[in-house]
């Protein structure tokens, strides 16, 4: 369990310095680096060897691209191959501050001689995080990062760490954020394409954290990133939660609870899911929390019982299918107040504990603003969102039209009680059969054509960008 003080009752962080100034308080600490590989030596091992460097270079392990960045379509995991024996701190320049955070700045950083090899770092002032008691979240993130391998996520390449700095060596997403992306977008608002396209690789990115035991806690627009390929990168995971003791263990069912029907949109009811399934396959034991998996590989013994009328979840083409996993880490816990306040979930405010449910709170209030432009329980200050959150019903407005699956999905999402909210028991596979996700191939999702795909990005016009009109990247 972990322990946070409420959002805004917290020192603020000093103003970042630039890359130029960082770049020369680096310099006078060269002598203490040292580095760390995190790229894995086979696809199953996620593993990191760390060396100390000496003052001119750092050894690195022996490293193999990951299944989902093979060499010829990464420049970046073959440069970092190539170092598979030393690097010095001298091949990094630190070309331009991409945006900053509660416990850090991230910065675009050139390898050189590399091809144009550009990455993220960002670098946390030790003794700043100290002061300000964050060293923990700068360890739980760089934790998460070491173990995560997943295309909508975040690749750490290498970790810097001195006395005086840690820095982590990630991916560059020079199509910046969906924030940013929004406000472009005709009334900055996406399509329902579009919300679809970023939903979806939101929803298989959480399946793989709650299945690594991982909560991540601050989905928003402005943490999703968008890569080169026009394909989402979560990042920020400074507020995460991981339980290394997590007892979870992957359920295998072959279809979902009947949902009750939708609720009203101005006035959401709860539901509770129900606890027999309507195919005669047992639902999994994760549903009462237990850690042995229930196999549901066997057919229906009983086919004439079957109820006719099947959920409006499992269309055809669902039903029937071969049988799939669920994986939530139902038994991680927190008293944690942490987050953004528009996307808290009640459970949050109320201080009542949370788990893996707020995840998908968030995704109904990203899917909100994605639809929207704004999120639904914003006040006119803190204190009136979150009464907001707690007390305020969901309501939709009349402009612009939103299609009913979309809005019965964030219904669902929205619920307050976590125990009836869509996705509490059986996470991700409960979310990706509801209407609003037909047609959605969750095997190919890689291979589908992204409604944006950034320009060629050129490192060296951000040099002069106008110090009062930041490029936000990060």
């Amino acid at each position: 369990m972990d322990h946070h003080p409420p959002p805004g009752d917290e020192k603020p962080p000093p103003p970042p310095p630039s890359a130029a100034d960082l770049a020369a308080l680096i310099d006078d600490n060269i002598d203490a680096i040292s580095f760390a590989s995190t790229t894995p030596t086979h696809p199953q091992d996620s593993t990191s060897s760390s060396t100390t460097a000496t003052p001119s270079h750092a050894s690195w392990s022996s490293a193999s691209s990951r299944p989902h960045r093979p060499p010829p379509c990464d420049v970046c995991w073959r440069r970092m191959v190539e170092y598979s024996s030393a690097m010095t701190l001298s091949e990094l320049r630190f070309v331009h501050r991409l945006g900053s955070g509660d416990i850090g700045c991230v910065y675009l950083v050139e390898v050189k001689g590399g091809d144009g090899c550009l990455f993220a770092a960002k670098v946390m002032d030790m003794k700043e995080m100290a002061s300000r008691n964050k060293e923990s979240r700068a360890r739980v993130e760089r934790e998460i990062l070491e173990v995560l391998d997943h295309p909508f996520l975040p690749a750490l390449y290498a970790t810097v760490e001195s006395p005086t700095w840690s820095c982590l060596l990630t991916e560059f997403c020079p199509g910046g954020d969906l924030h940013s992306l929004r406000q472009d977008q005709p009334e900055r608002r996406f399509n329902e394409f579009a919300v679809r396209f970023y939903a979806s690789e939101v929803v298989a990115a959480f399946e793989y954290l709650h299945m690594m035991g991982i909560i991540y806690r601050d989905l928003k627009p402005e943490n999703v990133l968008v890569r080169s390929d026009g394909h989402i990168m979560l990042t920020d995971f400074d507020l995460s939660l991981k339980d290394d003791a997590t007892s979870t263990a992957a359920q295998i069912v072959c279809s979902l609870p009947t949902p009750p029907p939708s609720p009203h949109p101005s006035n959401v009811k709860e539901y509770s899911s129900s606890a027999t399934s309507s195919s005669g396959c047992t639902i999994p034991n994760c549903i009462s929390h237990a850690a042995t998996a229930a196999s549901c590989f066997h057919a229906s013994r009983n086919p004439k019982k079957k109820k006719k009328n099947k959920s409006k979840y499992f269309r055809a083409g669902h039903h029937g299918a071969a049988p799939e996993i669920v994986a939530e880490p139902v038994d991680v816990r927190s008293m944690s107040f942490v987050g953004t306040h528009e996307y808290l979930a009640p459970e949050i405010v109320a201080g009542d504990g949370h788990g893996s449910e707020v995840d998908w709170w968030t995704l109904g209030i990203f899917v909100y603003e994605m639809f929207y432009g704004v999120t639904p329980f914003k006040g006119c200050d803190h204190e009136s969102t979150l009464a907001s959150v707690v007390a305020r019903a969901l309501e939709f407005p009349r402009e612009p039209a939103v299609p009913g699956p979309a809005k019965d999905l964030i219904a669902h999402l929205l619920i307050k009680d976590p125990a009836r909210r869509l996705g509490s028991t059986l996470g991700a596979m409960a979310i990706k059969h509801h209407p609003f996700f037909d047609g959605v191939n969750w095997a190919l999702l890689r291979c589908r054509k992204p409604p944006f795909v950034p320009r060629p990005f050129d490192w060296r016009k951000l040099v002069n960008v106008d110090a009062d009109k930041p490029v936000e990247y990060y």
